[in-house]
C-alpha cells in the first residue's frame, strides 16, 4: 500500500467528519498549511464550500477562521 499524501488525508477527514478547519488539520493530521492543500485540491477538481466562523481566543478576543466542507467529488 502506498503512502497517503496530505491532500488525500484531508479529503478522507472531511468525508468522515463533514468539515475541517486549520486547527483540525494541524492537530489531527499534522498539516501545517491547510489553505495551500485546499488550493491544490481545487486544482485537482474538488469543490469546497467555505464558512467563515468566529470564536474567542484565550484573551476573549474574537477571531475568524474558515471551515471547509466538500461540496462535490471530482
Amino acid at each position: 500500500m502506498g503512502k497517503i499524501n496530505q491532500r488525500k488525508r484531508i479529503i478522507q477527514y472531511i468525508q468522515q467528519f463533514g468539515s475541517i478547519t486549520t486547527y483540525d488539520a494541524f492537530k489531527d493530521l499534522g498539516v501545517a498549511c491547510l489553505p495551500k492543500r485546499i488550493c491544490e485540491l481545487k486544482q485537482e477538481g474538488y469543490v469546497f464550500h467555505i464558512d467563515v466562523e468566529t470564536a474567542k481566543n484565550r484573551y476573549g478576543e474574537p477571531v475568524n477562521y474558515n471551515r471547509y466542507r466538500l461540496k462535490g467529488e471530482r
